[in-house]
């Protein structure tokens, strides 16, 4: 895929025969803070906020003896989430050494606007191993890469850009409807003085999920009864899952199958997540299903369970161990500011439009994210 006034073949050639693989002098983690000075990234943190720090004196120090990365150059992991890349913005900062490296460009054939899209949609994973956990410097010098003309090169990034700054812009505007939401639920439940009941009062029945033993392929080969872990409690509604349990399965362990639309709570290890389902489903271990009473409101409920008044009670009554637990028994006497089915719907109808509409602001980022993703995958060699 090309703009159409652009023909002839791209140039090729490794990274390495055009530019230089660098990284910072070692930093000790005991010449590190976690209060102030300059910041200090490591693999974790590159492109986000820092939690960690150097003394100016010591990045002054270092300034003038080493290399260091200029504005616009691009930065690469070599660790951990390897292959994320950044644009230095030109800031006083280090970088953990070579665990994150930068690309020094002296000549410009390939601008650095363009570079960063490059590295971007390489495949790793596929270049070094299945199971790569490092980018050595020699993969970065050998990488075959192919690049146009000048004019091309923007061209394509500005297109790139453009893109990335809508994606940005669309976060935002998640950011705030999540906001928006999280502080309408914490101001109905603080500021409005419900009647009280203990949450064993708001439930028909409830009770925490069961895992068959995975070494029985019975109990999951060809499976139909849908099984909900941790990763399937990311939105408000479970409307599809990965996992599958069979019929013996189900019997050989402490799972059951949960009524459509109850609450899907996680209570192990992840504490909090909290889902409705949109069918039938079992759960794992460390996951709670609730089925509400006919006089409680689902959607009301799903909202109390998310609030801080919820998180802040919950914290109270977790044991804890080898896993951190909220025990369902603990949890029944967690008392809960519920009103009358009226009030209950009506701030359940209030909050679920809001829902609604994140959950298409959602919908549009990821069709932004596959844009940007089918525009990769096209226009480079």
């Amino acid at each position: 895929m090309r703009f159409p006034e652009f023909t002839g073949e791209w140039e090729k050639c490794s990274l390495g025969e055009q530019c230089s693989i660098l990284m910072c002098k070692r930093i000790l983690a005991a010449q590190t803070n976690q209060e102030s000075g300059v910041p200090f990234y490591k693999i974790g943190t590159i492109g986000n906020t820092p939690n960690a720090y150097i003394s100016k004196e010591l990045f002054d120090s270092y300034k003038y003896k080493y290399s260091f990365p200029r504005k616009g150059e691009i930065m690469i992991t070599c660790a951990g989430t390897v292959g994320k890349c950044i644009v230095f913005n030109g800031e006083d900062s280090y970088f953990q050494d070579s665990n994150i490296v930068w690309i020094d460009n002296p000549t410009e054939k390939i601008q650095n606007s363009f570079l960063y899209y490059v590295l971007s949609n390489v495949n790793w994973r596929k270049l070094n191993s299945t199971t790569i956990t490092r980018i050595y410097n020699d993969d970065l010098r050998n990488l075959n890469i192919a690049y146009p003309s000048t004019t091309e090169q923007t061209i394509i990034s500005s297109l790139l850009s453009l893109i990335d700054e809508r994606i940005a812009t669309q976060n935002k505007i998640i950011e705030k409807l999540e906001t928006l939401i999280k502080g309408i639920v914490d101001f109905i439940f603080t500021y409005y003085k419900f009647t009280t009941i203990p949450f064993k009062d708001v439930y028909s029945c409830a009770g925490e999920g069961g895992t068959p033993a995975t070494s029985n392929p019975e109990y999951y080969k060809s499976g139909t009864i849908p099984f909900i872990k941790i990763d399937d409690l990311q939105n408000k509604y479970i409307e599809s899952n990965k996992d599958y349990i069979t019929e013996l399965g189900l019997q050989k362990s402490s799972a059951w199958i949960v009524p459509t639309n109850s609450i899907i709570y996680s209570n192990g290890a992840t504490i909090g997540k909290v889902s409705i389902n949109k069918y039938p489903v079992c759960t794992k271990q460390g996951i709670l299903g609730i089925a509400p009473k006919a006089n409680m409101n689902v959607e009301f409920l799903y909202y109390f369970m998310t609030s801080t008044m919820f998180a802040k009670a919950i914290e109270r009554v977790v044991t804890e161990g080898t896993m951190r637990t909220a025990y369902l028994k603990d949890i029944n006497h967690i008392l809960c500011p519920i009103p009358n089915s009226n009030e209950q719907n009506k701030i359940a109808k209030l909050l679920s439009a809001l829902s609604a509409k994140l959950e298409n602001e959602i919908i549009f980022q990821r069709k932004l994210q596959k844009q940007k993703e089918f525009l990769l995958s096209q226009m480079f060699i």
